[in-house]
């Protein structure tokens, strides 16, 4: 069987079954959230009203009853805005966001730091490094990594100033 005839013969099986209809979020839903370093879970809570992410493409806010995704996340902030109005804030370097049925969100990030413990004052001086050696005379090694290090400090000096 051609794998289109395949496809539309699943379609049509499919669709004789009763799917859930997928709504606008309801101000009781909350989201599962867990937010985890390769090597330690760094928050987790079943109270989470909004996620605010660094999506690649593009600054995005996760609600209850999303659909289903795989975001890949750059380096920017990741917000959390719990049922009790607080907020918290982290630095992400970056990773994914996979936004699972049922109200489940797993952010899996390679770093990240609460904001408030960075000084505004030592990003921009790193910056500024960074940025000196990447039009520096070194190795092409060496101006790439510079680069990317550069990226993140004009991302995290960026959040600072928001």
């Amino acid at each position: 069987m051609s794998s289109l005839r395949l496809v539309s013969s699943v379609a049509r099986r499919a669709s004789s079954f009763a799917l859930a209809r997928r709504g606008y979020a309801d101000v009781s839903d909350r989201l599962k959230l867990s937010l985890v370093l390769p090597h330690q879970a760094i928050f987790s809570s079943t109270d989470v009203v909004q996620v605010n992410i660094a999506a690649e493409a593009g600054d995005m806010g996760i609600l209850a009853n999303h659909v289903p995704s795989i975001e890949a996340l750059r380096p920017g902030i990741l917000e959390v805005v719990e049922t009790s109005g607080e907020s918290k804030k982290w630095f992400t370097s970056s990773g994914f966001a996979t936004v699972h049925p049922n109200n489940k969100l797993t952010i899996n990030v390679v770093e990240a730091a609460p904001l408030e413990t960075f000084s505004l004052e030592a990003v921009r001086t790193n910056l500024q490094e960074a940025l000196k050696v990447a039009s520096g005379s070194g190795t092409e090694v060496d101006k790439v990594e510079a680069r990317i290090e550069a990226d993140v400090y004009e991302a995290l000096q960026a959040a600072l100033t928001k």
